[in-house]
């Protein structure tokens, strides 16, 4: 299936790579690419061929934040709406389409990693906090810039940024200010895993762990993101009852006992066969 300003390839067996391809508006984001993501991301959610995602750009910059052209359009068709209620509900509904889209990302049973070079601004701050591991080129830089819009970020930012930095303190700065954050201090604060001097290297090191990924027990990788997202929004103890309950089951599948021999004798890993 073909996605506007997106493309998908299958880059090893089970690991895909998209690649946001808006580059005639410098990857910012739009409508139709949110519905795009949202869609694909779901898409690749149920395939069973699927077992990791790389998400990545083309072009300059990995994403220039907001598509001013369509938010421009999408103001003037409200301002014709003379209910001040349906206004509201039309902003709502635009919202939650945005929303949507890296939510899909965020839960997503198989693991999701970005890689992000040159801008990585807004909307696209929301999309990469909503991925599992981030990777950058020491040209990237991040900002989020909606507080100079006159807005407050509401793709998912506020939300995730200050768990996945684990310092609010730093995160306000970045929200309250929209000061640009390079890539070394972006590592230095916990934004992305790793820095690579060259895109060519990061997209190589990102498909790498991503096959290693794919080649894992697809029932432990899911339990183990399941688990990691619940007990994000939850306490010590309830995140232990979740475990508890889906290792219950899960420690029940083929999955396990067939790793086990070689985990214990350090043969070689076996193949799953299925999702």
């Amino acid at each position: 299936m073909e996605y506007k300003h997106l493309r998908v390839n299958s880059e090893r067996p089970f690991v895909f790579r998209l690649d946001l391809d808006n580059e005639v508006a410098n990857n910012t984001m739009t409508d139709s690419l949110y519905h795009s993501i949202y869609k694909c991301i779901t898409a690749l959610g149920r395939n069973n061929e699927c077992r990791a995602i790389v998400i990545s750009s083309l072009g300059k910059d990995f994403c220039t934040g907001i598509d001013l052209d369509n938010l421009g359009q999408f103001n003037t068709d409200l301002a014709s709406i003379e209910d001040i209620s349906r206004r509201g509900r039309s902003v709502e509904s635009r919202i939650s389409t945005i929303q949507r889209a890296f939510v899909a990302i965020e839960r997503c049973k198989k693991p999701v990693i970005a890689i992000i070079h040159g801008a990585c601004v807004g909307p696209g701050m929301g999309l990469i906090t909503a991925c599992d591991m981030r990777y950058c080129s020491t040209d990237a830089w991040f900002q989020v810039k909606d507080v100079e819009l006159g807005m407050a970020a509401d793709s998912g930012t506020l939300q995730r940024l200050p768990k996945v930095v684990g310092n609010t303190s730093f995160a306000r700065e970045m929200c309250f200010t929209a000061r640009r954050v390079d890539a070394e201090e972006a590592l230095r604060f916990g934004l992305v895993n790793r820095i690579f001097e060259s895109r060519q290297q990061m997209l190589n090191y990102a498909i790498d762990k991503a096959e290693l990924i794919a080649h894992l027990s697809p029932v432990a990788i899911q339990t183990t993101k399941t688990s990691i997202l619940y007990s994000q929004g939850h306490t010590i103890q309830e995140g232990l009852d979740h475990i508890r309950d889906r290792n219950a089951l899960a420690r029940q599948s083929e999955d396990f006992h067939i790793s086990m021999g070689p985990a214990m004798t350090g043969s070689e890993r076996p193949a799953y066969a299925r999702y």
